[in-house]
């Protein structure tokens, strides 16, 4: 029960100011948590006090989600219905952050979400996912109106650092547990847990695959440009780049001063940038002015397949020929795969958003029957970039370095990248030489 997909970025360079509408509705609405619990609340606890808690299967763990997700969430239809106790009202809450710095968020990330919910026996009364087009304002008034229909549990990805604390805040002062979905916000207070992908084991995937990629299309004495993704809004942004710059660089941290030496594949590096809110547009730009003020710069690494897109044009327009210059990537575009057939991109970090969804509504069920999350599900922690003492209980999931040798078995054969939406750029040609089909 799918559609076709397709995934990008992240983020936004200011930091955005809350509408005085939206602060007032924080602001009342922590106010009122100091009144008193809502009688359905009370009717539903007591009628279902003699009924037994399934708990969470022992067969799911973070290794058992697949594609299908009906098989897996079905599972859960037990746990599910302890949990809802037949309610007619909103349970669960998601806000997703917007439709333009990634297109993941409504080709992979609704969808899979809402199919989760149903798949687990959620009715569509008792869950609700929405997106904030953007806006921050919008995206704390989502929140709030999920508070004031009930939700017990938010699960929510933040457009940015002052939206994602000002939502935290809401749930605290409502007792409402608090799901941070592949953004992080490490607020004061209130239950928050995390799921995502292991970020640095990202960026370290991207790096490895840069350094292979080096050699691959022979560019020795390599002066590398590296174009991070939005650190002013996405703390995710700032694990990339410490993962790849561990790698490439030896150092893990967000920045690397220039020069630098690579740890391998004799390459140094020119210079580093990053795109504010993961904006390609500006991220071609920055790149753009870089390539053209140095023009021995013959590879880059970029944090996403949005950002590498935007190179790609640079050079494209630059005269530049395919497999000579080496870019990077992560999400599994369709545009990067045929990139990555073309000869473009080396490689991306495919994040099946499958498994995501999956073990964001697992928690969501576990958390609204008030049961404790498996350890096999529950498996880490997630650490604030700004303060190492900051770290939220975490489920992280592993990500996948894919290019031309092992695309037909991973993003094609989830059906994440359908062949034929690859094709249709890259040509049959490509598709046929590498097995695409």
């Amino acid at each position: 029960m799918r559609v076709q997909q397709i995934t990008g970025g992240q983020g936004s360079h200011r930091v955005r100011r809350l509408s005085q509408l939206s602060l007032v509705a924080v602001g009342a609405l922590v106010a009122a948590a100091c009144g008193s619990t809502s009688s359905s609340t009370t009717a539903n606890s007591s009628s279902s006090s003699s009924v037994s808690n399934p708990g969470v299967p022992s067969s799911l763990t973070l290794s058992s989600y697949t594609p299908d997700i009906a098989s897996t969430m079905s599972l859960l239809k037990p746990l599910t219905t302890y949990a809802t106790k037949g309610s007619t009202s909103l349970l669960v809450g998601v806000v997703l952050p917007d439709t333009t710095s990634s297109t993941r968020w409504v080709q992979n990330d609704a969808p899979y979400l809402t199919d989760a919910f149903a798949d687990a026996g959620f009715t569509s009364a008792q869950f609700n996912v929405q997106n904030a087009q953007g806006s921050d304002p919008t995206q704390i008034d989502d929140a709030t109106a999920d508070i004031n229909l009930g939700a017990k549990v938010l699960v929510v990805c933040p457009l940015d650092g002052p939206t994602g604390v000002a939502i935290a805040a809401l749930a605290a002062a409502h007792n409402v547990v608090l799901i941070d979905y592949d953004r992080a916000i490490f607020p004061s207070s209130g239950k928050t847990y995390y799921v995502s992908f292991d970020n640095e084991k990202v960026g370290e995937l991207i790096g490895t695959g840069f350094l292979s990629c080096l050699t691959s299309e022979k560019v020795s004495s390599a002066k590398v440009f590296v174009l991070n993704g939005g650190e002013d809004t996405d703390p995710n942004a700032i694990s990339f780049a410490s993962g790849y710059n561990k790698v490439v660089w030896g150092q893990a941290a967000k920045s690397v001063t220039a020069p630098a030496t690579s740890t391998a594949g004799g390459a140094t590096l020119v210079g580093e940038n990053f795109a504010p809110g993961w904006n390609n547009t500006q991220g071609g730009t920055i790149f753009q002015q870089e390539y053209t003020a140095n023009k021995q710069i013959n590879a880059s690494i970029e944090a996403n397949d949005g950002l590498a897109s935007a190179v790609i044009t640079d050079l494209q327009n630059d005269g530049v020929t395919a497999g000579t210059f080496p870019t990077t990537g992560q999400d599994a575009t369709v545009q990067g795969m045929a990139y990555i057939l073309e000869g473009w991109q080396c490689g991306t970090v495919y994040k099946p958003i499958y498994l995501e969804a999956q073990d964001a509504v697992i928690m969501s069920i576990a958390l609204l029957a008030k049961v404790t999350i498996p350890t096999n599900i529950l498996n880490g922690t997630t650490v604030d970039p700004a303060s190492a003492s900051i770290t939220e209980p975490a489920s992280l999931l592993t990500p996948v370095w894919v290019n031309k040798a092992n695309m037909e078995s991973t993003v094609v054969k989830d059906q994440f990248d359908t062949a034929s939406a690859i094709c249709a750029i890259a040509g049959a040609a490509l598709c046929t030489t590498d097995g695409i089909s």
